[in-house]
């Protein structure tokens, strides 16, 4: 099947594709990359038995975090594909934006008093949305939101996907369909891509046999032109940034059916794209479920977090000994080495802040299938950074399970960050109404 998504339940519609043509294939991708760009990092990703059984279990957290959920509970299994922190209104505090595939809609939550939230509905007649960009796209001075529509939560190939301009209007938002002939549309990012002033996109069709990575040219007066940057099944998400510091924006993105390949897609200027394949693992069944973007280690360049552990091509999916994260860091001249900071079962996504006030970037992990029929094992997890780029991970919470996408910022308002994940429900025989959006909320001094 995000992020959120996001984080990403965009990849549930996998396709078993261990057999001696896929593996012939990325051989061939191998020398190709040594010719034209030169040797990328190549990751078997095998099975680790020493640091791996079952599912996984961490020391809880001493952070004061306390357990809360924003919005109201589901009706029916929760489905959240993307959830994201940002200032959605204006106000200076940070709201909820969250992308809903059960209620076909996007929403916003601000916060009420008493620890309640007042939900506001952005659009409830979208068919599987999967990830909600905040963007003043035509630069009128208030914020829209574009949306990525899968068309269908689960695998196929038919041309659904769809880009949705929810424009921001005195009375509420107009929509404008900003691409409609492609595959499942899984991300859409904005940024001034060719340098002219206003702000393009950059879109991952993730379709299910075939898919793209595009970049949409503003043309203006509401019209988009459409550009084909690769042609691949399974793209996720497409984070942009300036990655080699040149002062334009490149286009990072994930590609996670068949192969599992990172690519780059350096900006030369005047809206040319270079291909830069960074990475791949010959493990067909790795589970790439995302992409972060974030100068982890606070160097001044970007660096990039790739969460592994989506195995739902399975009817029960079971966490595997190489799921967890890769960080991914940029050491210039378009060297990305890859470290595992964590092994996490069934990790989804993740996302990047200061926890515990210490002045260092730490990340949160959630997990979708982490052999929940057994007790003990964490559905979230947080990695304390001890200033070098050395993790920890702590347990946060054993419930709710199934999370698929979570984001950091400071909800309440007290100088440190907070968390808030969504649930997706979609694997038998787990169906309940346990959640939609949990969140920990900081609200005691750290000791």
């Amino acid at each position: 099947m995000e992020d959120n998504k996001t984080d990403s339940p965009e990849r549930s519609g996998k396709r078993d594709s261990r057999f001696p043509i896929a593996a012939l294939f990325v051989l061939a991708v191998a020398l190709a990359a040594v010719i034209v760009w030169g040797k990328p990092w190549i990751q078997t990703l095998k099975p680790e038995p020493a640091v791996f059984s079952g599912g996984t279990t961490a020391p809880r957290s001493t952070l004061p975090l306390d357990a809360s959920s924003v919005g109201p509970l589901p009706s029916h299994n929760a489905r959240v594909t993307n959830v994201q922190i940002v200032d959605f209104d204006g106000d200076g505090q940070q709201d909820v934006v969250a992308c809903d595939a059960q209620r076909n809609g996007v929403f916003w939550y601000g916060s009420a008093s008493n620890d309640s939230w007042d939900e506001h509905v952005i659009a409830d007649d979208l068919n599987a949305p999967a990830h909600a960009t905040v963007v003043d796209l035509d630069q009128d001075g208030r914020l829209d939101v574009v949306v990525s529509i899968l068309g269908d939560l689960y695998g196929v190939d038919d041309v659904v996907g769809r880009v949705i301009w929810l424009k921001a209007t005195d009375t509420g938002y107009e929509q404008h369909v900003l691409l409609d002939d492609v595959r499942r549309v899984a991300d859409v990012q904005a940024g001034d891509l060719d340098g002219d002033g206003d702000i393009d996109l950059a879109v991952a069709s993730f379709g299910y046999a075939r898919g793209q990575v595009l970049w949409l040219e503003n043309m203006g007066d509401q019209q988009f032109r459409e550009h084909e940057l690769l042609a691949a099944a399974g793209t996720i998400h497409v984070p942009i940034a300036d990655y080699d510091r040149d002062g334009d924006l490149d286009i990072a993105a994930i590609v996670s059916q068949e192969d599992e390949e990172l690519w780059v897609f350096e900006n030369i200027g005047g809206g040319r794209f270079q291909s830069r394949l960074l990475w791949f693992t010959s493990n067909f069944d790795a589970g790439s479920a995302g992409l972060i973007k974030d100068d982890l280690d606070m160097d001044g360049d970007v660096d990039l977090l790739l969460p592994l552990g989506d195995n739902l091509e399975y009817q029960y999916a079971y966490p595997q000994p190489y799921h967890g994260c890769l960080w991914f860091e940029n050491e210039g001249d378009w060297k990305f080495t890859p470290h595992r900071i964590a092994h996490f079962g069934g990790t989804y996504a993740a996302a990047t802040g200061d926890l515990d006030a210490d002045g260092d970037r730490d990340v949160v992990l959630v997990s979708m299938v982490n052999e929940w029929q057994k007790s003990g094992h964490a559905s979230i997890v947080w990695l304390e950074n001890d200033g070098r780029q050395n993790f920890r991970m702590w347990e946060i919470a054993r419930r709710p399970t199934h999370l698929t996408t979570v984001d950091c910022g400071d909800l309440n308002g007290d100088g440190r960050d907070d968390i808030v994940a969504g649930v997706m429900k979609v694997l038998v025989p787990f169906e309940d109404r346990e959640g939609r959006l949990p969140a920990w909320l900081s609200r005691r001094a750290l000791p």
